[in-house]
This record gives structure tokens, C-alpha cells and sequence, in this order.
């Protein structure tokens, strides 16, 4: 026998290894899945808090909207708070098309020698408008003679349109269907990169929200508006929630329109608030594929969208004022009475925000779901009643007498109220609406408006409509898609890192005869290819942080109450539950507090208690310097430093960009009232002294919103996308700074 390893000792050395490397595999494996598991619940959350705010503010955005619709509703006419807010209001004003097409035109304005933009002729050609494609890639402007040349020819066209469009494929084309592009023009040329421009080959549908947020709102729309020019029969555009100008005035488009044109500007905004309202509201691929921008209602009606006078909806947060219509082509809004009051000031009411009528518990006047604050006003006295009777009277004996004096055969029509409000509604659920996975159908009070609707609404919809798809836009999502409702809705989103770089594909969809969709990703930014997934992530949660840091820092009164009432005996000390507890009680995000407490808290007492004193001293965040001014008006200012600069940019009535002194006052007295809180006149002049610098009367809107900006100590400069101004910063210098 000699010496030497046997077979057995062979095969047990053989088979630790084997042993080893299994559990080394398991082990990897198990270490791998963890990190998966990690990454997605920071993905998740970090989602979930962009989300909320972004919500947020729409809801708060339409809260204001209703406040000032009650204002408008319910003050004298010839008070000035009314005044400062009526040509918001005045939608539909007393004007021919021929008179509006004598205001918008362009035939005056010259362009300069020294211009070196794109040149335009009409009738449009293909080449100018893949001229403006590659003039705009180059960060070139077209001049506002072409502009409004162009936007006249887009509404001449539009009108054109029924309020649903019917499109058809056939074996040797297919149909491109894109949502949401919120003016991120970046997206848009990668998808004519990637699918072509559009043409009689290859015809495209666009599904709103074409404008917002994004810095390039105008370039897409003029695009888009110059092909639907060059083939309308084969470019076709969806309205969206943001094609709406009250809601503009919040989300940057406004801003951005006026910053571009400053000359003309005005007219621009005017000129595109009617061509809004003529957008159609939804399209149908060959009878069976229904294209539309947020979604239905257990109420939604094709029949009646196909019937209703969309024009009359400029903005789709309102419900239309009963109208007369006239055999001399006027049409009167009876909310402008102005002029036929004028006599009759005995009969007025007289509300003022000096002494306003009660507008209710905080609670209803707050109200989460879109509802015109006139439906709660009770009149309960005679006096009131005999006052709008004669007061109606009177309006109608003017009208018919100004009629009369127009011409002899002149008739008075008014619109029926309950069908003009459930038309508005129509509309309403058409572009808020969002689905859900519970069966039924809700009020929207994450949004405030519209409705979420559930899988047995859209079975019930394509079944009475004989339809087998529904593709609609209005929401984010990280794969630029998803399917829901047994995969019969389909929700397409184009705007790639739209939150923040990384935060989520764009996609489109392409629909062939055998209308199977066929869905393509991308993302425009070039920087997101070059990182990993965990610096991607990374990137974004820590934007995601700062605007949520920011929003807890502007309710630090609000949260230190809500603590005190946990922290019984006063220690400045509170679990980690009431913590939780404390501040979904104030903010009313939803978010998962207790999982976000290693992100915000980074440190606590021996016994786990919070210091929720020294929690806002990490929090990091810091204001201007502005120790002379009021804490709990700062805190006011930075927590609705969106609804402010809305309604700054309401009362600059001429889009100058600044307002004057007297006007500074009346705008802090509407927010006052809109927020149920004192503001002194002490506390108003010593802001109106620390912004007018130059003391010559007048404030600029901008350096004022920009004066009291809250900044993270912890980054030197902003970074992301700021959740309540809009706008789009660049981030390609994040990588490398030892600060983030």
C-alpha cells in the first residue's frame, strides 16, 4: 500500500469546496437581493415624495382658484379687490373673432436686420417647420411677428377641428401617440430622432400638457403647431390640464412667455388662452383606441364631449357664467356687469376685505374637491332675495335694451345652467381624472380635481362605447408607461427625468392596424448613461430630501404645536411614533415617516427620544436675512410662496413685472383673507421697505419671490427641479461635489 490521498478524503475536500461555494452563492445572492430590496424602497419613497408635493400644489392651486372665483361671485363689483382679479375672470369677453383677430395682429411689428432666427411664410412649408426643429436644437428664438403670425394660423385651424378627433391606420402606417411633455424640448427631439418627424408616413398624437415646468414650453408648442399646420390631417393635439391659464400662472409658463416676449408677450398669452380652448378634447384611433389627456368618470359621455362648445372652457377650474347671446354676434357673460351697475348702486352688495361676509369654518372654505364656492352661499333672508331679483331684473331690462338699440330683431338666449355645468364637469373629469385599482368611482382630493375611477367604470365605458383601450396621460410614471385595468388603460408619460435626472423614462407608444401597442423608452439626458443605478437613485433622493426638508422647515410653528401636544410635560422630547404622528398631522403627505426618520433625524437621546428643537436645526435649512421681519410671516411667506407670486402675477394686470406699492398691499390682504390669518399694515410696509430697495414705488415680482427663497445649507447651489416654481435647473455638475 503506498501513501497518498484517497478517494474518500478526495471527495470530502471535493465536496467542501462545493459547500463553500454553494454558500458563498447564497450568500451573494441573499446580500444582492437586500441591496435590490433597498435601492427600490429608496426609489419608491423617494417617488412618493415628489408625488405629494407636486399634488400638493395642484390642490392648493385650485383652492385658490376657487377663492378668488368666490370673490368675484360675491364682492361688489366696484370694489378693488374685485378689480385686481376680474380680467382673470373675463374669458369670454364681448368680442367678434374679426375684432380679436385685429388685437393679435402682427402686420405692425418689425423685424430687425440684425434678426437671425428662423423666418417664416404662410402657407407654411415642411421646411420651415423642420427648420424651427433644428433653429430651437441650436437654442435659437423665433421672432414674436412670426410667432403671432403662427398661433393666428393655429387658431384660424383649430376651429376647424370637432372636439374629438377621428384618425384611422391603415397596413403601411402606423400611429405615435406621446403624453406629457411639459415644455422639456429635449424630449421632444429624441422622439423625432428616434421615430421621425411627423408626416403623411408617419403621423403623430399628442396628448396635452404640452407646456410648464419645463424651461422650453413656447419651442414645443410652436413645433407642434407648425407641423399641425403643414398636415393637419395627420397631427393631432389633445388639450391637457395645463393648457389652461390660471394654471400656467403657477407652473411657469406665464413667467416664461414674458421673459421671452417681453414686447409682445401679453398678446401672446392672450392669443394662446383662445387657442387652448380650441384644442380638441380627446381622439379615436379606428374606433376602437380612445386617446385622451386624464381620464373618465362613471358619468363620462363621448356623446356629450362631441356636442359641448369647448371654447367656452378656457379655463376648465370654472364653470361657465350664464351667457346671452344676441342676434348682433355678442355674447355677454353676466359676470360683466360693471357698466350695467353703474346706476344702480343702491342694489349692490356691498362686501369689501375690510369687512368680509363669513366665508365658513377653515375646513369648508378649503374645500379638497373643485365645487364653485357660490354652491355654499345661503341666502336666507328676504331682503336678499328681493335684492338679486330686482337686481336681475334690472341686468336683464339692460340687456335687452342695449340688444334692442343693436338691431330690431335681436333675441336674448340663456345657456340652461344645469347643462352647461354638467358639460363642465364632462371636461373637468376628462382632463383631472386619474384611475385606481378599487372598483367605484371618487372625488380627486389628492389633485382636487376631477375623479379617480376604478376597473368597473372602465369596463362599463368601452362597453357603451365599443371601445377596447384607453390611452391617457396626466401622471409620472418611472417606466414612462404602465398598464392597469386589466391592461384596457394605458398610461404614457414622455417627459424623461422629469423630477430630477434619473427619476424616470419617457416613452411613446406606436398603434398598427392590429392596434397591439408597441412602447418605446428612452431617457434624453446623455449624463444618466453615465451612472450607475445606485448613483441615479442617489441623485434624485437627495433632491427628493431637500424639497421635503424645505416644505417641514416652512411649518416649524405648525410642528412644534403638533409635538407639544405629545411632549405633555414639555421636555422638547417626543418617540419617534408621536414624531411620526406629529407631522403627518401637519403636512398630510401620506409618506412613510417612520422610514424617512435615518434621511431627516441624525441624531436622538439615549433613550430614542427626538429633540424636535434640534431637529430643526438640522433640517439645514436656512432664509434671507430678514431677523426685522415677523418669524411666524416669514414662515407664511415660505410656505405659500407659490400662491403668492400667483397672486402677484394676477395683479400685474400689464405682465410688467412689477406691481406697485398700493398693489403689494392689496395682494397681501387677498392672501390674508385666502388663509384665514392677520397681517398688519406694519408687517406689509416693513416687506414693501425691505424689497423697494430703490425706493421708486414699485416692486419687482421676481427679486421679491427670489429675496425670500429658503436655501439648503448643506448644498451650494439649488439643485433639481424646484416642485413649486417650475423650473428646470441644470445638473450636470452634481457629480464630484463634496457638499451633496
Amino acid at each position: 500500500m503506498g501513501c497518498g490521498v484517497t478517494k474518500s478524503d478526495h471527495f470530502h475536500k471535493t465536496s467542501g469546496k462545493a459547500v463553500t461555494t454553494i454558500k458563498s452563492a447564497i450568500l451573494i445572492q441573499r446580500w444582492y437581493r437586500q441591496y435590490v430590496a433597498r435601492t427600490e424602497m429608496r426609489r419608491r419613497y423617494t417617488w412618493h415624495i415628489f408625488q405629494s408635493i407636486e399634488y400638493s400644489g395642484e390642490q392648493a392651486q385650485i383652492k385658490l382658484y376657487n377663492f378668488l372665483g368666490y370673490l368675484m361671485d360675491n364682492f361688489t363689483p366696484a370694489s378693488n379687490e374685485r378689480n385686481l382679479i376680474s380680467h382673470i375672470f373675463r374669458e369670454n369677453e364681448v368680442c367678434r373673432d374679426a375684432e380679436w383677430e385685429r388685437y393679435f395682429c402682427y402686420k405692425n411689428i418689425e423685424v430687425p436686420e440684425i434678426y437671425s432666427g428662423p423666418h417664416l411664410t404662410f402657407p407654411l412649408t415642411v421646411e420651415q417647420a423642420v427648420g424651427l426643429v433644428e433653429a430651437f436644437r441650436n437654442k435659437k428664438q423665433l421672432h414674436s411677428r412670426y410667432v403671432l403670425q403662427l398661433l393666428l394660423e393655429t387658431w384660424k385651424q383649430l376651429r376647424m377641428f370637432p372636439n374629438i378627433n377621428r384618425v384611422s391606420t391603415c397596413q403601411s402606417r402606423e400611429i405615435t401617440i406621446c403624453g406629457d411633455l411639459h415644455g422639456q424640448l429635449e424630449d421632444l427631439l429624441l422622439i423625432f430622432y428616434k421615430n421621425g418627424m411627423p408626416s403623411l408616413e408617419t403621423p403623430y398624437v399628442f396628448n396635452g400638457d404640452y407646456v410648464d415646468r419645463g424651461k422650453d414650453s413656447i419651442e414645443i408648442l410652436i413645433i407642434l403647431f407648425a407641423f399641425l399646420l403643414v398636415y393637419p390631417s395627420d397631427v393631432y393635439l389633445n388639450r391637457g390640464n395645463h393648457e389652461d391659464h390660471i394654471v400656467n400662472l403657477r407652473y411657469g409658463f406665464t413667467k416664461e412667455v414674458l421673459t421671452k416676449y417681453k414686447m409682445h408677450g401679453k398678446r401672446i398669452l392672450k392669443l394662446l388662452q383662445k387657442i387652448f380652448s380650441w384644442l380638441p378634447l380627446a381622439t379615436v384611433i379606428d374606433q376602437k383606441v380612445l386617446v385622451l389627456h386624464g381620464g373618465i368618470s362613471d358619468t363620462t359621455d363621448l356623446g356629450v364631449l362631441t356636442r359641448v362648445d369647448r371654447h367656452n372652457y378656457v379655463s376648465a377650474l370654472r364653470p361657465p357664467k350664464k351667457r346671452y347671446h344676441s342676434s348682433a354676434g355678442l355674447s355677454i357673460d353676466s359676470d360683466m356687469d360693471e357698466d350695467v351697475w353703474g346706476p344702480h348702486r343702491p342694489f349692490q352688495r356691498r362686501i369689501s376685505l375690510t369687512f368680509p361676509k363669513p366665508l365658513g369654518t377653515r375646513e369648508s372654505f378649503q374645500n379638497r374637491s373643485l365645487q364653485d364656492f357660490s354652491d355654499r352661499i345661503k341666502v336666507n333672508t328676504v331682503d336678499e332675495v328681493e335684492i338679486h331679483r330686482r337686481r336681475q331684473s334690472i341686468f336683464n331690462t339692460t340687456i335687452n335694451k342695449q340688444e334692442n338699440e343693436t338691431t330690431p330683431s335681436a333675441s336674448t338666449e340663456s345657456i340652461n345652467s344645469e347643462s352647461s355645468k354638467d358639460e363642465w364637469k364632462q371636461i373637468l373629469d376628462l382632463l383631472w381624472s386619474d384611475p385606481m385599482n378599487q372598483d367605484g368611482c371618487i372625488p380627486n382630493e389628492v389633485r382636487g380635481g376631477g375623479c379617480y375611477w376604478g376597473p368597473d367604470v372602465t369596463e362599463d365605458f368601452l362597453n357603451r362605447h365599443n371601445l377596447q383601450l384607453i390611452i391617457r396621460s396626466h401622471e409620472c410614471k418611472q417606466d414612462g408607461y404602465e398598464f392597469c385595468h386589466n391592461r384596457k388603460v394605458l398610461t404614457l408619460f414622455s417627459a424623461s427625468n422629469y423630477y430630477d435626472v434619473g427619476s424616470n423614462r419617457g416613452a411613446y407608444v406606436k398603434l398598427g392596424p392590429d392596434l397591439v401597442p408597441y412602447l418605446i423608452q428612452y431617457q434624453a439626458s446623455s449624463m444618466i448613461r453615465e451612472l450607475t443605478v445606485r448613483q441615479s437613485v442617489g441623485r434624485t433622493e437627495r433632491s427628493a430630501l431637500k424639497v421635503l426638508r424645505e416644505q417641514l422647515f416652512s411649518h416649524k410653528s405648525d410642528l412644534i404645536c403638533a409635538f407639544k401636544r405629545f411632549d405633555s410635560k414639555n421636555t422638547g422630547h417626543v418617540s419617534l411614533n408621536d414624531w411620526a404622528s406629529a407631522v403627518e398631522s401637519v403636512m398630510h403627505l401620506s409618506l412613510p415617516w417612520r422610514m424617512l426618520r435615518h434621511q431627516l433625524i441624525t441624531s436622538k437621546t439615549s433613550d430614542g427620544m427626538i429633540d424636535y428643537h434640534e431637529w430643526f436645526n438640522e433640517l439645514a435649512i436656512k432664509g434671507p436675512n430678514t431677523d426685522h421681519i415677523d418669524q411666524s410671516l416669514l414662515e407664511t411667506l415660505y410656505r405659500h410662496r407659490s400662491t403668492l407670486e400667483t397672486i402677484f402675477r394676477i395683479v400685474d394686470t400689464d405682465n410688467s413685472g412689477f406691481i406697485t406699492i398700493e398693489d403689494f398691499r392689496q395682494t397681501w390682504k387677498l392672501l390674508s383673507v385666502y388663509l384665514k390669518m392677520e397681517i398688519t399694515d406694519d408687517a406689509i410696509s416693513d416687506l414693501a421697505v425691505t424689497i423697494d430697495q430703490n425706493q421708486d414705488g414699485s416692486i419687482d415680482i421676481d427679486e421679491f419671490m427670489e429675496a425670500f427663497r429658503l436655501t439648503d445649507k448643506k448644498s451650494r447651489l439649488e439643485r433639481g427641479r424646484s416642485m413649486f416654481m417650475g423650473t428646470a435647473t441644470d445638473l450636470t455638475k452634481l457629480e464630484g461635489d463634496p457638499n451633496i
